[in-house]
Parts: C-alpha cells; structure tokens; sequence
C-alpha cells in the first residue's frame, strides 16, 4: 500500500450532490453560473437536499419549515451568554450547534423522516445563532428570526435589527448559493466520515464547522481580508504583493486544488464586490482587490477562489471579518447535511489504511536496561 498525500485523486465515494467536473461545478447537474443568476438559496437548498427544483408549493413548504425552525432554545442562548469575551466565532459556532442537540428530542433518531427534519432544524438555526452571538459580544440582545422572509434576509435582519435593503439581500442570497456546496471538500468529507460510524447528523455537522475553521479551508476568506487592512490603500498594494511574491510567500485566496483554470464561483463574487462598492460610492476594497488580483495572477499563474472577492462583499455589507466563516457554515451546512443524508442512505463505515514508515523489527527492553 503506498499512501497519496492528502488524498489528492483518490475518489472516496459516490454521490449525486454536485460534481467539479472539467473545471465546472454543478449542483445535481446544473451549472453553478445558472443558480447563480436564477435560483434562490431556498431553491438551492431543496435542490442539493431532493435532487431537484422545488415546485412552488414545495418551496412554500421548505421556507415556511425554516422559519418555523429558526428560533433556538433558551437554553442555548443562555448558555452563549457564558462564553468568553472575545471567543472565537468558529470555535463558538462548534459549541453551538453540539448544544442543539442536547434539546432536540430526536437528535438520536436516525429514521429517514427524522434526519429529514434534522437537516431543516440546523440549516434553520444556525443563521439564529451565528446572529445571537455577534450581537452578545457587542453588548446588544439576539434578535428573534422572523417568519416568511428567506435565510439571506432573515440572518441580516437578527444581526443588525433592522430591515436589510433589498440588494444586501440580493449580494447575501447569492453567496450563500455559490457557497453551498462543492463535492468532497475537507469539511464535507468530516461529515461523512463522522455520521459513517452511524453517529447523529449533528455529530457530523459539528465535526465539518471543526474542519472549516481552519484557514486552508473556511478561514481563508477572513485571511483575505487581514491581508486587505494590512495593505491600507491602492497604492500600497503593489509593493506589499511583491514583497510577498519575492519571498514566496503564500497570498491567501488565490489557487485551488481542483481548479486549473480558474474558480468558476468567484467572478460571481467579484461582479458583487463591484456592486457593493458602487451602491456604498466606496470602490477602495473592489479596486485594491482587482490589483491584487493582476499580480498574483500575472506573475504566478494563480487565479483568485471563491474566497477571494467574498472578502470584500461581506465587509461592505458591514459584517465583521471574523464572522465570514460562520456565515460559510450557514451556507454549506445544506451540503454537509445532504451528504450526510445520501451517506444514510447506503452507509459504509470509512475507514482507509495507512502506508507505515516508522521502524520494523523493534523488540522491548527492560526499563532498567534503556540508555
């Protein structure tokens, strides 16, 4: 047995959900740029869940469930309240939802009907509690989600109490969408290892939200933007990126592993961030990014992820930078839990081998005789 480092080429399952296939990421089969323009993140949400469009009726029925489903138990804000000043949100969205299980009656109920309605519960509440716990550390009360609105308007609106203008909505919706899912990604893949064993389906989100913290995955987009106050100005971009460049070191948010010829999912974002910086008459963070952007890519090849220009979307929206992984749980927890339903459906336990390098041929000794 000889090992692949990282798992690169290995093909670890099957499934239906969406595929990156010739540098084109679908979701059950239709192209990203089309969901993009068209869909709604509740679309897309039924769509990665059932394998198809939702009728009218049926996506009546899924955004009335959601908000039905949005508000969390006391306890659980409760519990919030305790946190450390100054936690990390990840870390604290981790906590969070391995707390929602506790008071779920059918949390270790793994029929079809109830994970079904597991998935909606989570997909529900976590904008709730992302919101909740950026408006506690500020000193402010969580705000109560509201019924008939979408998940885009429904988490603006608890976070900043009020009613989010429409094309916030637009800008927030559409990333949700582009960020939904993308096939056997780091976190996917935890999840469905996790719920393998037959663990519950919050067991295996939670184990994702660990997966996404790190910044080679979800964090990367919040890297960006550190890099982006760093630099200060349009001005400072060039000799701080060369600077980076002559050193080798890594720019965060360029390249991706499976993507040779460009992330399909960030020109959308990048149109957005012009967007944004047009409706607020601030093109500072749109321009310094597309400067960047010619470097990196000019020099080295490298072409911007879907990290790279949500940076700046999500800062002029007025979301604070450490909430941009969060607010990627909230979207990619409809994938994780539409992988975790189809690892239900025809589960095996995942368990691979591993190529040994250590030392052959060893033989204990006496503790008394060891140099």
């Amino acid at each position: 047995m000889t090992a692949t480092k990282g798992l690169e080429g290995i093909v670890a399952a099957k499934s239906s959900i969406s595929s990156i296939i010739d540098g084109v990421l679908t979701y059950q089969g239709i192209n990203i740029d089309e969901l993009a323009e068209k869909a709604s993140f509740e679309e897309v949400i039924y769509l990665l869940w059932n394998g198809k469009l939702p009728t009218q009726s049926e996506l009546d029925k899924l955004i009335s469930q959601l908000g039905e489903y949005a508000a969390v138990p006391n306890e659980v804000i409760d519990g919030l309240r305790l946190y450390p000043q100054g936690a990390n949100s990840m870390a604290s969205l981790r906590t969070l939802v391995s707390s929602l299980a506790l008071y779920d009656e059918e949390a270790n109920d793994m029929s079809k009907e109830a994970n079904y309605r597991k998935a909606i519960k989570l997909q529900a509440q976590l904008p709730t509690v992302v919101a909740a716990f950026a408006r506690l550390r500020e000193g402010k009360e969580p705000i109560a989600p509201k019924k008939g609105v979408g998940v885009a308007h429904n988490f603006l609106y608890m976070l900043t109490g009020e009613e989010p203008a429409q094309v916030a909505v637009e800008a927030m919706d559409k990333a949700l969408v582009l960020h939904a899912d993308h096939e056997l990604n780091a976190s996917t893949f935890a999840a469905r290892v996790t719920v393998a064993t037959l663990s519950d389906i919050y067991s295996g989100v939670t184990s994702a939200i660990g997966a996404l913290k790190g910044p080679l995955h979800g964090g990367a987009n919040e890297a960006v933007m550190v890099m982006l106050d760093e630099i200060g100005s349009l001005a400072n971009v060039e000799p701080y990126i060369q600077n980076k460049l002559d050193n080798k070191v890594k720019i965060m948010g360029f390249g991706h592993r499976v993507y040779k010829h460009g992330d399909p999912r960030a020109k959308h974002l990048m149109q957005m961030s012009r967007q944004l910086g047009e409706l607020k008459g601030d093109m500072k963070l749109y321009e310094m990014s597309v400067k960047i952007e010619e470097l990196v890519t000019g020099q080295k090849g490298l072409k911007p992820n879907v990290d790279f220009y949500s940076a700046s979307c999500y800062t002029m929206l007025g979301i604070p930078r450490d909430l941009f992984t969060p607010i990627f749980a909230i979207s990619r927890v409809s994938g994780w839990t539409a992988h975790i339903l189809e690892q239900f459906e025809d589960n095996r336990l995942i368990r691979p081998r591993a190529e040994y390098v250590g030392p052959a041929d060893q033989h204990y000794v006496p503790v008394s005789e060891r140099g």
